[in-house]
């Protein structure tokens, strides 16, 4: 009825904690997304050009994401028939030599997030020269971001698995891009952090207590002194990391193997992975897929394939029937509120509150969801109805 559109497929990863004290093969501790210390199983979560998911796949929870993404797209290839060329869509944590190497020898095209605060001097340089910027702009004349784009040739290397190294290069689009409102957002977000920092810098804390504000601060051997020794650890702030961080807000990068494709239309095509993020909140929440109590691994994934197929019927209801005018919150609270009372064998009250929603849903199907009365006739009209 939908037939999935593979030209684009985007994908990403999180993770769901259980309920228990020990590991188990699936099971296993981990980076928790919600910095939870119970053991964790992940999930890897693939959707298509329109962004309704197409496969999901489970892995344990001290493995990385990372080889995931490649064995997915080809799984779902192979058992649906689907040929062709995709672009593999991914933020930066799928971003690695490897998955660039496999995306190539597959025939796919791939689309990454790159981050800036790690590049080299001469590319830094690039990205920092305001020449050749051009500005995007909303109805009222702001600006929204501006951007750049450059194609060259950029080598990658990495080990495989029998720890051989493999080097490639290959032509490739980077469009950079610098958003101001960003770029405030980040500097205030670095100053509570730096301040923070300075704080503890100043009280002699240890250092696992800095966690991630540890990055604007150098840990040095001194003695009563000051003096660098082998002996305490003196703690002092990292200025030049942290002017450079801050020299560098607001800045995007994104590589790219589609060199004839726009650099907007790149830059639009990556921020639909907003979707999968929603997608991974709509299970965690919605559909109430966390904590897991179950424990053989065919009902973990029974659990998660129900949440799963939620998800695709949400997201088909959402785009195709809906055309993206509703969030999914809407038509989940639709589902859950609407109820009727029966005050007679033939006469029902319908107990729902009047909405946007149910008034649109009204007019588009002609059914009577906004009415007060309804009878037996009117309710089966209902429940027999199909989009």
């Amino acid at each position: 009825k939908y037939p999935f559109q593979m030209d684009q497929s985007y994908f990403d990863g999180t993770n769901f904690y259980f309920e228990i004290d020990r590991e188990d093969d699936w099971r296993r501790n981990g980076p928790s997304k919600e910095n939870r210390h119970e053991p964790i199983m992940g999930m890897g979560l693939l959707l298509d050009a329109r962004q309704v998911p197409m496969g999901m796949t489970l892995y344990p929870g001290n493995q990385s994401e990372r080889p995931v993404q490649g064995k997915l797209i080809r799984d779902i290839q192979s058992r649906m028939g689907f040929g062709g060329r995709t672009i593999r869509i991914a933020d930066k944590g799928l971003n690695c030599a490897k998955n660039i190497h496999e995306a190539l020898n597959d025939g796919d095209g791939y689309l990454y997030y790159k981050s800036v605060k790690t590049l080299p001097e001469q590319e830094l340089d690039w990205i920092l020269n305001e020449q050749d910027y051009r500005e995007v702009r909303d109805r009222e004349g702001k600006i929204l971001y501006v951007y750049k784009s450059c194609i060259d040739t950029f080598s990658y290397s990495y080990r495989d698995e029998s720890g051989q190294t493999i080097r490639f290069s290959i032509d490739e689009k980077r469009i950079v891009t610098y958003n101001p409102s960003l770029a405030r957002k980040q500097r205030e977000e670095m100053k509570r952090q730096v301040d923070k920092a300075r704080t503890l810098c100043h009280s002699q804390a240890k250092r696992e207590h800095f966690g991630d504000k540890a990055k604007y601060l150098l840990f040095e051997a001194a003695d009563e002194n000051g003096e660098l020794s082998s002996g305490n650890v003196a703690v002092s702030m990292n200025q030049e990391l942290i002017e450079k961080h801050l020299r560098l807000a607001g800045y995007n990068l994104l590589v790219c193997s589609e060199l004839k494709m726009h650099p907007q239309e790149i830059y639009r095509i990556y921020h639909n992975l907003w979707r999968i993020e929603e997608s991974f909140r709509m299970m965690k929440s919605e559909l109430e897929a966390r904590p897991v109590f179950l424990q053989k691994p065919e009902r973990i994934h029974a659990h998660f394939l129900i949440c799963y197929l939620a998800v695709v019927l949400v997201r088909l209801l959402q785009i195709e029937i809906f055309k993206d005018d509703y969030s999914y919150q809407d038509i989940i609270g639709f589902m859950r509120e609407f109820k009727l009372t029966q005050l007679a064998p033939r006469k029902f009250v319908n107990m729902a509150r009047s909405s946007p929603f149910i008034n649109d849903l009204t007019e588009r199907t002609g059914l009577p969801f906004n009415q007060l009365y309804l009878n037996n006739t009117k309710v089966r009209s209902i429940l027999n109805y199909r989009f």
